[in-house]
């Protein structure tokens, strides 16, 4: 999390300035000061003086040339977010005598706007394209701590360490690849003391946000359209385990798998060792790769982990044919890793279980609890996901629904998904599940199936199922006059 300037800043940016002046006197004298900087800084302070930075006489490096300049932009990928970041900062950046600046993970200033004016300024400091400002090259600055830090940062006056940027204040945040996660670079708004305002930071922090939306978007568009381009590599395998996988590792699609969110492939493909030790083969396609799982690899043994939660009671949990004594909440959270067998975040775990109000800390500590319990061999991580063969009775209700016969269905299905549960995820699922057998069971003309549903807790004092099976129980079947002496004791 951002750590945020001192409250002083903003109800007197002059004196707070000089009072920094001080503490950065005191530091690089070696004696005691004022106060002591925010640890931010101090940090920064600490890597950029390792690095050799002259705290009187430093200044940017000048590294690239319009020339050069021009094919790296190109290349770049953030150049496709660029107008996005001019929708959301230049003006306001003209407003304030800011300057908008996008560098790369070097640090490298690829891209500055702003008005005419205050770029002539920035210019005079060498806040200008061909730049770099990473620590090591100039020491604390916005930008340079940002990418040092991998959070958003704002720096005022003397917390920088060069004295010649000490009349600047600047806020910045980074930007990440959505696919990978890799630092792509950072955005940053700078401008004369007096222009300093508490929603700056904010402000950058969104910003980038927004890039990362973009960038996920574009990415999501690229993933659908090598699905499309793949998809009859993948059918080819005739129902035999595989998938298709980014360029990057990541899995777009798979087949009669359950794989990690992302396999560790090497440029040319070849044989890859799965984190739970099975072996498969990975070949480069023109986009992307297929994978192919061995079969009888050297996996190993893999637990088979048993799921009967379509009950009236309590359900059970068995991992190789042992009771494992379980809570509702791990319950909850194996029904949703066994219904996402590619896996899920923290961050989507605990939107299915607690709705907008859940916490990614929380899931964490559970899947540990979960994990210590089970074993890792049955719930592994990044992403969250069953490792386990796994055999679930709302699995193959759902299954059954989709190809098995009225009585397949009613087979499977004996009672609710866990009726004590309200995590979102679980009751949109269990609704949605009673949903479709029961309407199974109404449109069914054999009374079996029929009686079936009625006897579970879902169909019990279901008014439509008591009629219609009234009327299609024969008068002389005993199973009608309990069906009937039910139906007069509800009304």
């Amino acid at each position: 999390m951002a750590e945020a300037p001192e409250p002083e800043l903003l109800r007197d940016p002059e004196s707070y300035a000089r009072l920094l002046e001080h503490v950065r006197a005191a530091v690089l004298s070696g004696v005691p000061g004022p106060r002591p900087p925010r640890s931010v800084v101090s940090a920064s302070w600490d890597r950029s003086l390792a690095a050799h930075v002259d705290p009187d006489e430093g200044e940017a490096p000048f590294v690239y040339d319009a020339d050069d300049l021009a094919a790296l932009r190109e290349a770049h990928p953030l150049a496709p977010v660029l107008p996005v970041l001019r929708q959301m900062l230049v003006s306001i950046a003209d407003d304030a005598e800011h300057v908008m600046i996008v560098t790369d993970a070097e640090g490298l200033i690829l891209w500055r706007e702003g008005a005419a004016n205050q770029l002539v300024r920035a210019d005079h400091v060498g806040l200008s394209e061909g730049t770099r400002w990473s620590e090591s090259a100039i020491g604390t600055n916005a930008m340079g701590t940002t990418l040092a830090t991998g959070e958003p940062v704002q720096i005022y006056s003397a917390e920088h360490l060069v004295r010649r940027y000490h009349t600047w204040t600047c806020a910045a945040a980074p930007v990440r690849d959505p696919e990978t996660g890799v630092l792509l670079g950072s955005i940053d708004v700078s401008g004369p003391l007096r222009t300093v305002h508490p929603a700056m930071l904010s402000l950058v922090t969104a910003t980038a946000q927004l890039a990362e939306g973009q960038l996920r978007a574009q990415l999501a568009v690229r993933d659908e359209r090598l699905r499309r381009v793949n998809m009859p590599h993948l059918e080819a395998l005739r129902g035999r385990p595989g998938a298709l996988l980014s360029a990057g590792g990541r899995v777009l699609a798979a087949q009669a798998c359950l794989l990690p969110a992302t396999v560790d492939v090497r440029r040319g493909g070849g044989t890859v060792a799965l984190p739970d030790g099975r072996l498969a083969t990975v070949e480069p396609l023109a986009e992307g790769y297929l994978l192919r799982l061995r079969s009888g690899g050297s996996g190993g043994h893999r637990p088979r982990l048993r799921l009967e939660y379509l009950a009236d009671g309590a359900g059970s949990t068995t991992v190789d044919g042992r009771d494992v004594p379980f809570t509702l909440r791990h319950a909850e959270i194996l029904t949703l890793l066994a219904l996402h067998p590619n896996g899920l975040s923290a961050e989507r775990l605990a939107l299915q279980l607690y709705g907008e109000a859940g916490n990614p800390v929380t899931v964490r500590a559970e899947i540990h609890r979960l994990r210590s319990q089970l074993g890792a061999s049955v719930v592994q991580t990044r992403p969250y996901r069953l490792a386990a063969e796994v055999d679930a009775d709302f699995v193959r209700a759902r299954s059954a629904l989709r190809s098995g016969s009225p009585s397949d269905v009613l087979r499977a299905f004996r009672g609710p998904l866990l009726p004590e549960s309200e995590a979102p995820a679980i009751r949109e699922e269990r609704e949605t599940l009673t949903a479709q057998v029961r309407q199974v069971a109404l449109n069914s003309t054999d009374p079996a199936v029929l009686w079936s549903f009625w006897e579970t807790a879902c169909g019990a004092d279901d008014f439509e199922v008591l009629d219609t099976l009234l009327k299609l129980l024969p008068a002389a079947d005993p199973r009608r006059a309990a069906v009937s002496a039910h139906r007069a004791r509800l009304a």
